[in-house]
C-alpha cells in the first residue's frame, strides 16, 4: 500500500499513478523503497519527496548544501555510526541533539542514537544523497581521511617508496603499506562520490596526475607526490590480480569493489610511457543499466520506433557511436526488455562489461582464438532468440552476425561510425556484398551524450543572438521555447551540469533506403532520403532537448557539422 505522500504526488500531478505502480512493481522485484525506484526511474527529484515525507509527518525539512557543521558537533557521533545509519548531527541544544535522517520515521535509528548518546534526539528530514555528501564533507575534515589529506600527509613526509626489483618485496610492500592502501581506496571511493565514469592516473617527469572524468569531462584532482607511483601502482596490480612484474607490456584486469554502500566493477588498463605505467580504471554501475528504454532519452516518436524494432523476430540493430557514448547502456536496456522465460539471449562481448542475470554472456578471448565470428557460429547451434555481437570489427563477425539475423535470429550490434547512414556504406566498405546489408539491417542507431541542467541550480534565460545564430529556429519554437542552464551549485560542483542523456539518430529502413543501400548509394545520398521519411539528425534531437529545457545550446554546439 503506497504512503498517503506518495498519493499526495499522484493528485498533484507530480507523477502518475502508472509510474507510482511500475515503481511499486520494481521496488518489491529489487528490494528497494517506492521512493528510491521512483528517484531511479527518473520519475521524481529525491528532495521532492524528502520535502513531501516532512510535511506528512510534521518534520522540518533542511537542504544540507553548503551547510557548515561545527566540529565539536560532528564528533558526537562517530563516523562509522553516521555512515552505517545515514545520519549527520546538526546542533546541540543542552540535552538535545538535532539530527538530519533521510527517513524520520525509522524509530530503530532513532532508538540507537538514543541509546548511542544518551540524549533526546529532535530529528530533520534531508535527501539521502545530501547526507552523505554532508558526511563525506565533515568527517573527512575532522578524520584527516580525504584524498587532499592524504596527499599532502604524504607531501609534507619523507617516507620512500622506491621500487625494488623483487616482485615478491613489492607485493609484501603494497600489502603492508596502509598509507598507500588507503590512498588508493580513497580515490576510488571519491571518484564513486563525484560520479566520475572513469579515473586516469597519469604519471610525468615530477608529478603523478590524478584526473576524474564527470559527465564526459576531465576534472584534475590534487597531485600525488613522483615517488608514489610505483606503490600506487602495484596496489592497483594487487587488487586487480595482474603481475606485478611486468613494466613493459599494457596490461588489463578486474577488480569488484563496493563504494557507498553499492557494488562497483572497475575495469583496469596499464599502458606503459616514458615517465613509468599509467592506469586508467573504468568504473561500471550496475544501475546504470538498469534505468529501463523510458528514461534513456528518447523523443516520443523515437521511443515508439525503438519499442516496435526490438520486438521484431529477426534482422540486425546496429547502434553506432564513439567509446563512452552509452551504445552499451542503450542495448543492456533493450535486452532487459526483452529479457523474458520465453526467450533465449546470448552475448558476446569482449570484455564482459555487467553481469545480466537470465542472460547468457560469453567473453572474446583471443589468446585461445575465441573471437567473435568463432562464438557466432557456435551460439547458432545454441538455438537463441536474441544475439548480441560486442561489436563489428571485421568483414567475418560482420557476415556472420548477417546469416544470424537472415536465419531467424535478432541481433544487436555496435558499429564505430560518426552517424546513422555512414554505417551502411562502412559495412559495404569492409567487403559485405551490398544485398547483404540492404536485405539484413532493419535499422541503425547514431547515439551520444549530451549534459543535463543541472535541476538544483536551474534558471530559465533568454539567449543573445550570438547563441541561436547556428540554429534554425522557426518563430513558433522560439515562441515556445524554455531555455535554462545552471548557475552553479555545490551539487553540481559549480559547472550548471549534473549527469547526461543520450542523443539519438534513429533511421528505420524502408524499401526506399534498401533499394538504395543495394546500389551502394553514398551516406549523403542516404541521410538526405531518410530525413525525408522523418529521421531526426543527433544535432535536430539535442536541440529539441535544449528547447524543453533539459540541456543548453552550447551542448548543442557539439553536434553541429
Amino acid at each position: 500500500m503506497a504512503e498517503d505522500y506518495l498519493k499526495k504526488l499522484v493528485s498533484e500531478g507530480v507523477i502518475s499513478q502508472d509510474q507510482l505502480d511500475e515503481a511499486t512493481a520494481i521496488a518489491k522485484k529489487r528490494g528497494l523503497t517506492v521512493e528510491d525506484a521512483l528517484v531511479q526511474q527518473g520519475y521524481v527529484e529525491m528532495e521532492q519527496i524528502t520535502s513531501r515525507q516532512a510535511s506528512e509527518y510534521g518534520y522540518e525539512s533542511l537542504n544540507l548544501d553548503g551547510l557548515k557543521i561545527p566540529d565539536s558537533v560532528i564528533s558526537l557521533i562517530p563516523e562509522s555510526v553516521a555512515r552505517e545509519n545515514l545520519v549527520i548531527p546538526l546542533a546541540l541544544n543542552e540535552d538535545r541533539i538535532q539530527v538530519a535522517m533521510a527517513n524520520a520515521m525509522d524509530f530503530d535509528v532513532l532508538d540507537k542514537l538514543r541509546f548511542v548518546l544518551n540524549k533526546e534526539i529532535d530529528p530533520v528530514v534531508a535527501s539521502r544523497d545530501a547526507i552523505q555528501n554532508a558526511i563525506n564533507r565533515h568527517y573527512g575534515q575532522t578524520e584527516q581521511e580525504s584524498v587532499d589529506s592524504m596527499i599532502a600527509e604524504f607531501t609534507e613526509t619523507a617516507i620512500d617508496f622506491t621500487e625494488t626489483e623483487s616482485p615478491q618485496t613489492k607485493a609484501q610492500e603494497a600489502e603492508e603499506n596502509a598509507p598507500i592502501v588507503r590512498l588508493v581506496n580513497l580515490i576510488i571511493s571519491e571518484a564513486v562520490n563525484m560520479r566520475a565514469s572513469d579515473i586516469h592516473i597519469e604519471p610525468f617527469e615530477d608529478r603523478i596526475r590524478v584526473r576524474y572524468r564527470i559527465d564526459g569531462v576531465l576534472v584534475e584532482r590534487d597531485s600525488p607526490p613522483r615517488r608514489l607511483l610505483g606503490s600506487i601502482i602495484s596496489r592497483i596490480k594487487i587488487m586487480a590480480r595482474i603481475d606485478i612484474s611486468e613494466k613493459r607490456r599494457p596490461q588489463d584486469g578486474r577488480i569488484k569493489t563496493r563504494a557507498g554502500g553499492k557494488d562497483f566493477d572497475l575495469r583496469i588498463s596499464f599502458i606503459p610511457t616514458n615517465h613509468g605505467q599509467g592506469c586508467v580504471m573504468r568504473i561500471l554501475d550496475r544501475d546504470n543499466i538498469k534505468i529501463g528504454i523510458r528514461n534513456l532519452g528518447f523523443s516520443e516518436d523515437n521511443y515508439r520506433k525503438f519499442q516496435n524494432l526490438i520486438r521484431r523476430p529477426n534482422g540486425i540493430f546496429l547502434v553506432t557511436g564513439p567509446t563512452g557514448s552509452g551504445k552499451t547502456t542503450t542495448l543492456y536496456s533493450a535486452l532487459g526488455e526483452l529479457n523474458r522465460p520465453d526467450k533465449k539471449i546470448i552475448t558476446a562481448e569482449d570484455p564482459v562489461e555487467y553481469y545480466l542475470p537470465g542472460i547468457n554472456q560469453v567473453e572474446v578471448r583471443h589468446e585461445i582464438g575465441l573471437d567473435f565470428a568463432r562464438i557466432i557460429r557456435a551460439m547458432l547451434r545454441q538455438a537463441p532468440n536474441v544475439i548480441l555481437v560486442g561489436e563489428i570489427r571485421d568483414t567475418e563477425t560482420a557476415e556472420m552476425a548477417i546469416q544470424a539475423s537472415l536465419t531467424g535470429h535478432l541481433v544487436f550490434s555496435t558499429l564505430h561510425t560518426n552517424d546513422a547512414p555512414g554505417s551502411i556504406t562502412r559495412l559495404i566498405d569492409m567487403g559485405v556484398e551490398p544485398f547483404l546489408v540492404a536485405s539484413s539491417v532493419m535499422a541503425i542507431m547514431a547515439q551520444r551524450l549530451a549534459r543535463v541542467v543541472c535541476q538544483n541550480c536551474k534558471e530559465r534565460y533568454e539567449p543573445d543572438s550570438s547563441e541561436l545564430q547556428h540554429f534554425e529556429l522557426s518563430a513558433d519554437q522560439l515562441a515556445t521555447a524554455q531555455f535554462t542552464r545552471g548557475r552553479g551549485c555545490n551539487k553540481c560542483t559549480h559547472t550548471g551540469y549534473r549527469g547526461r542523456a543520450a542523443v539519438f539518430e534513429l533511421l528505420v529502413m524502408n524499401s526506399v533506403l534498401r533499394d538504395m543501400s543495394f546500389r551502394g548509394e553514398p551516406a549523403q545520398n542516404l541521410r538526405r532520403q531518410a530525413r525525408l521519411f522523418g529521421m531526426k539528425t543527433l544535432a535536430e534531437d539535442a536541440l529539441d532537448k535544449a528547447l524543453i529545457g533539459k540541456t543548453t545550446l552550447m551542448e548543442c554546439h557539439n553536434f553541429l557539422k
